[in-house]
């Protein structure tokens, strides 16, 4: 890859490969009707135009674990897998958005709500029954888009089984992570600590974090071994950006992380700033309005300062921090014994500070 290619640049070829995908399908969706071409022309419009976390992920580190500069036909394929991370993730968020029973998504109308503002003639429930379906058949078919993307990879045999064993644990271990973060939300399994945290490593750490980074040391010809440790960082980058993102929920600014201000309490959502809550003399004033759906903001407020007043904000930026403080141990002893390289070292560490530094 040319060292002069930029961040942007990398996006915008990413974003052509996507575009490309959903044209292609909603060619063929022709065939099979108007209604089933619209939904991938809608779907597009959702998929296209976010942040690219992950894809940008694996297209940062590729380079810095190959061993010599990648051609531009490597790129090239790197690029489309990197596309396929993209699409599995949009998979996951329009089945997340059907099991959230949401309609938005930072503030605009998530594929369901569009599909339901499209049928304004019909009753609420069968408008909201057409976009449900809808959206769970789309992330069907995008899962399968996603296998056949790594499938299809340009590599040798052995990378294409890694690829493909990569992906099924992804999946795999992604599911049961919605799976119990759903028995959490409904009181089914005991919120403590531990048991969040290790819904937060399977639902968000193995797709967001540990799939884009062993994706690169596949592509990159990397060793088992240097998968090894990725995946031990991949973890930990993952729980970090998990606990962030409830820091930012409840006590962030929603100008400018875009989500619904006060969400997480409105809806009742255990997280480990409500674990760490638990404990403390403050949780039965907390626990009164607690998921109340009709939350108003002066009341939420008072939770968040209730929160603060606890600990709990505290304690969890800690957690932050030993996560983070865990990437630079598991990436200082991969130097070390020349699993990982000083440049995929860079890499990393520059995607911690992201992390740190996020505020959205």
């Amino acid at each position: 890859m040319s060292t002069t290619i930029t961040h942007e640049d990398l996006g915008t070829r990413i974003e052509e490969v996507l575009r490309r995908r959903f044209a292609e399908r909603a060619v063929a969706a022709e065939h099979h009707g108007a209604e089933f071409a619209a939904l991938w022309n809608e779907a597009a419009q959702h998929a296209l135009g976010g942040k690219l976390l992950r894809p940008l992920m694996l297209m940062e580190l590729f380079p810095a674990l190959a061993t010599t500069v990648p051609t531009r036909r490597e790129t090239e394929g790197a690029i489309d897998v990197a596309a396929h991370v993209e699409l599995l993730h949009f998979a996951f968020l329009l089945h997340d958005d059907v099991i959230d029973g949401d309609l938005t998504r930072r503030g605009r109308p998530n594929l369901i709500g569009s599909l339901v503002a499209r049928r304004p003639d019909e009753t609420a429930a069968a408008a909201l029954h057409w976009g449900r379906a809808s959206a769970i058949l789309l992330g069907d078919l995008l899962l399968s888009t996603a296998v056949l993307g790594f499938a299809r990879a340009e590599v040798s045999a052995d990378g294409r089984e890694r690829l493909l064993a990569l992906l099924d644990t992804t999946v795999f271990e992604t599911v049961a992570g919605e799976h119990a973060d759903v028995a959490l939300s409904d009181g089914i399994v005991t919120p403590d600590l531990r048991t969040i945290l290790a819904t937060s490593a399977s639902k968000t750490a193995t797709y967001s974090f540990v799939l884009p980074l062993r994706a690169a040391a596949v592509l990159a010809g990397a060793s088992a071994e240097a998968e090894e440790q990725l995946t031990q960082i991949g973890t930990h980058l993952g729980l970090a950006y998990q606990l962030q993102d409830d820091l930012l929920s409840v006590f962030g600014d929603p100008h400018a992380h875009g989500k619904d201000a006060f969400s997480d309490l409105r809806e009742g959502k255990e997280t480990a700033i409500i674990a760490y809550a638990r404990m403390t003399s403050h949780w039965p004033s907390i626990e009164l309005r607690f998921g109340t759906a009709d939350l108003s903001a002066s009341d939420a407020g008072d939770i968040r300062d209730r929160l603060r007043e606890c600990g709990a904000e505290r304690f969890v930026r800690g957690l932050v921090q030993e996560q983070l403080t865990a990437v630079s141990t598991v990436l200082a002893e991969a130097e070390e014994s020349g699993t990982l390289s000083p440049a995929a070292g860079r890499t990393i560490l520059a995607i911690a500070d992201r992390i740190e530094g996020r505020r959205r």
